[in-house]
């Protein structure tokens, strides 16, 4: 009931602002609506959504996989912490923008050095997260583990993953929210399709209706995304936390 209400004051918002500002600079949101219906039906907008949610998950899940592993191995060994520490803050403070366009330059205007650009950007913030995560990890269950002789995919499963679920959830989270930042950039600095490319597209035609309906549909997809499947999935990696409170 209160997001219905909070999404009822955005729109009143909109309106007003619409009206004080003219339609030129700001169009209302059925201006919006009807060009976002037209992008619709014309099929454009799911083919530049679905290319863009395609290099968001594909991005993302190489991020994902090579942040926790090199986070993880960062977490447990001194030396490959103080190895790889200079590279992961010289990642993190590089700017996106500098990624990309170093990508573009050295592997060309292509869909791989895309995809690697946002998944470096999106790197550092998976390993440091995870590496906390490997920190954190309880050492009497290890021993327990060692103990048992249990085997690595049970040790796997049984006792790191549970542990490392929270930090995991929270990689997953903030990387996501990066990842879906910078894939626009990327899009509209080389790629033919995308949100991020018909978005550049209406600013060079000034078509505000436009760049707005591709980006609130953008944003739409985001909201869905984050309450059914980001937010689920970090409530249930910290619920035995919860319970062992």
């Amino acid at each position: 009931m209160l997001r219905l209400l909070s999404f009822a004051l955005l729109l009143a918002t909109w309106w007003v602002a619409a009206t004080v500002a003219g339609s030129a600079k700001l169009p209302p949101p059925s201006v919006v609506l009807a060009a976002a219906v037209a992008e619709a039906k014309s099929g454009a907008l799911f083919l530049h959504l679905g290319a863009t949610l395609a290099r968001v998950v594909l991005a993302f899940t190489l991020s994902m996989a090579l942040g926790s592993a090199l986070g993880y191995l960062m977490g447990r060994s001194r030396l490959a912490n103080r190895l790889g520490d200079p590279w992961l803050i010289l990642l993190l403070n590089l700017p996106a923008l500098v990624v990309i366009v170093l990508a573009y330059i050295w592997a060309g205007l292509t869909e791989v050095a895309a995809i690697a650009a946002i998944a470096i950007n999106k790197l550092p913030t998976a390993v440091v997260t995870l590496r906390e995560g490997a920190r954190a990890l309880d050492p009497s269950l290890d021993e327990m583990a060692k103990v048992f002789a249990f085997p690595r995919s049970r040790i796997l499963r049984h006792v790191l993953l549970p542990q490392l679920a929270p930090y995991i959830a929270a990689a997953a989270r903030s990387g996501l929210s990066l990842v879906w930042k910078i894939v626009l950039v990327a899009e509209l600095l080389g790629r033919p399709n995308g949100i991020g490319f018909e978005i550049g597209v209406a600013f060079q035609l000034f078509d505000i209706p436009l760049l707005l309906a591709y980006s609130l549909s953008f944003a739409a997809v985001v909201l869905v995304i984050e309450a059914v499947i980001v937010q689920p999935f970090e409530l249930r990696a910290s619920r035995w936390r919860l319970r062992a409170a």
